[in-house]
């Protein structure tokens, strides 16, 4: 049952020289969710009552190319974006958990545009710091805690909190401005020994937005491995975003911004999360995209610290 615990609890989240092209800014919003929203929910598993999870953590991704509507790679002006977040879940009852990620602290930038031919700074950088968008959520467990599958039923509200056209061209952003509700179903297994605990978990999630933007499908599969007396454990993630693409197109939204629509993502990413006590521990990850569209063509990373009750 301890190694089962400590499954629940590490599943929680982790715990160039020429004119831009309107897609070079429009090119996160696949890796932003994928590491802010696919990454937690903890799996099958619901909290157990009066049992929390709560982490701080910092995002970042900065990229010089992106992947087009067409699937290639082309080049961007330096592009990136920072996240500073917190996370908790509470179980208020043992099927019933609450889920919260904010980030408390959003950067995103791009550099300078330079002549190639004459080093002359064409167009200047600009920055914007505000929030950022923010996900509110509610998981009950489906099946019975003896159950040998965990099934659980997650109900995620995307809270379009964060700044949707900042810069002097409206073309920087920490959210996209939207309201969003995803329905995401997991499946979760325990196996392996005392000594090497192993889960397995599955999800499939349906995002719908507002404000012209495409509904999505949402899909991934988590590998974990608990070491060293389950003070360490090793993640593999292979996660996934399609769009449905029956809303507006990127260009006829306004959104030149990071936070694009209809962009599409095949990643695969590795996390270490280390108990230094019985209760904190800390944790770092990437995640590098195998195919996309309309998003960056760049890994992004992630390094936390979080605090579990027992």
């Amino acid at each position: 049952m301890e190694h089962l615990n400590k499954v629940i609890r590490i599943l929680e989240g982790g715990r160039p020289t020429r004119r831009a092209n309107p897609v070079g800014r429009i090119l996160l919003v696949g890796l932003v969710l994928q590491i802010s929203c696919l990454a937690f929910a903890g799996g099958g598993w619901p909290q157990p009552k009066g049992i929390g999870y709560f982490k701080l953590s910092e995002w970042w991704i900065v990229a010089d190319q992106h992947y087009t509507d067409a699937g290639r790679i082309d080049p961007n002006i330096t592009n990136g974006l920072f996240n500073t977040s917190l996370y908790a879940e509470y179980g208020f009852t043992n099927r019933l958990t609450g889920i919260l990620h904010f980030p408390i602290f959003s950067r995103n930038y791009f550099n300078n545009q330079v002549s190639g031919t004459t080093g002359e700074v064409i167009k200047a950088g600009e920055a914007l710091n505000s929030i950022g968008d923010a996900n509110l959520g509610l998981k009950y467990g489906v099946s019975k805690q003896e159950s040998p599958v965990a099934i659980s039923v997650t109900l995620t509200l995307g809270l379009p909190l964060g700044e949707s056209a900042g810069g002097t061209e409206g073309s920087l952003q920490t959210g996209d401005g939207e309201f969003n509700q995803m329905l995401q179903v997991d499946a979760g297994v325990s196996f392996g020994t005392s000594d090497v605990p192993l889960y397995a978990n599955a999800y499939f999630g349906a995002n719908n937005r507002t404000n012209d933007f495409s509904d999505e499908l949402r899909y991934g599969l988590e590998l974990g491995a608990g070491l060293a007396d389950q003070k360490l454990w090793l993640i593999g993630r292979l996660q996934g975003i399609t769009s449905l693409k029956n809303g507006k197109t990127a260009a006829e939204i306004t959104s030149t911004s990071v936070f694009a629509n209809n962009a599409e993502i095949l990643s695969a990413g590795l996390e270490v999360n280390y108990y230094i006590t019985e209760k904190w521990g800390v944790s770092a990850g990437f995640a590098a995209p195998l195919s996309g569209e309309i998003i960056f063509a760049a890994p992004a990373y992630s390094v936390g610290v979080f605090h579990d009750m027992k």
